[in-house]
């Protein structure tokens, strides 16, 4: 009996505390993520209020594409692509704030109009009066609402695995339930973890390499990073998208990898009910993150959809 005790008492609480001590994950400075991922120091913009990091690539007098990435993406999830593009389209890519370089919002607003601010202030500062934007996921919904909002700005609309129907946990009005749990993030996140939380976005399993996995989580453990992934999740209340849907004009190519594991290809049907001008494009053996998993593969549908008049 005492040596139980002995092991309630001592034993296991000094186990949990090294454990707990060697999960730790503490922040990164902003200064070694700017010397690893930086390109040039003029890449940081100040826009609406903020140090957004941007890259841009191809001739100014190209027809604009501008890219948004996902939850917890960066812009350099999109690079395959902006190189093979970059020789006849003027190719944009943006952090969002709390992700990759760019900062948290100082405002602490992580709501979708905040971010059509942000993307409404960033082509002016870059005088980009319409372009066609280009969205995955999370990237996908703030797309696809700004040219419900925006149609002026607009050309064209490529959604890929986009978010913003319901689902489980994710009811409409009403912030989005953030398990307790996923709280622990802001202490403990090693990149084996992050890997394990990565994993079901790819449907090849060996795209995952150390190298990306470490770049995904050098930008989740960025000062403030997960705390504004946090407060982006609390933040983001759905409403039915289909009347916004439906008032879209610009035409929309929908991009789906029939493995995606994250958000089911199913989806689509949603967005080929409700959008007047729109097609669907299945990519086979591929996942929820196209563009990283086979770039070259994912390609040649989205070239011929920005070939058309």
């Amino acid at each position: 009996m005492k040596k139980r005790s002995f092991i309630l008492r001592v034993v296991l609480p000094v186990a949990l505390i090294a454990t707990a001590a060697a999960l730790y994950t503490p922040d990164t400075s902003r200064s070694t993520l700017e010397g690893k991922y930086l390109a040039q120091d003029s890449d940081l913009r100040t826009i609406a209020g903020i140090p957004i990091h941007v890259r841009e690539s191809g001739p100014d007098s190209a027809p604009a594409l501008i890219l948004l990435h996902g939850m917890g993406a960066s812009l350099h999830t999109w690079e395959p692509w902006a190189r093979a593009l970059e020789d006849s389209f003027r190719v944009i890519r943006f952090d969002l704030p709390g992700h990759g370089l760019t900062p948290p919002d100082p405002t602490g607003d992580y709501s979708d109009p905040r971010s059509h601010a942000i993307l409404a202030a960033l082509m002016d500062s870059l005088g980009v009066q319409r372009a066609t934007l280009i969205g995955n996921s999370m990237g996908g919904r703030i797309a696809w609402s700004f040219a419900a909002d925006q149609p002026a700005r607009v050309d064209k609309l490529v959604l890929i695995s986009p978010d913003g129907f319901a689902s489980p946990g994710f009811e409409y009005n009403k912030a989005a339930e953030v398990p307790a749990t996923l709280g622990l993030m802001r202490y403990v996140l090693p990149k084996w973890m992050l890997r394990m939380t990565l994993a079901p976005a790819y449907a090849d399993q060996s795209v995952m390499t150390d190298s990306l996995a470490t770049r995904y989580h050098d930008f989740l453990i960025a000062p403030g990073a997960r705390d504004a992934m946090m407060d982006r999740m609390r933040q983001t209340v759905l409403t039915d998208p289909v009347p916004r849907l439906q008032r879209i004009q610009a035409p929309t190519l929908l991009l789906w990898g029939e493995m995606d594991a994250m958000i089911p290809i199913s989806n689509a049907q949603d967005y080929l009910d409700a959008m007047p001008d729109v097609r669907l494009v299945r990519l086979p053996g591929l996942g929820h993150l196209p563009f990283e998993e086979a770039p070259a593969k994912a390609l040649p549908p989205l070239r011929e959809f920005l070939a058309q008049p």
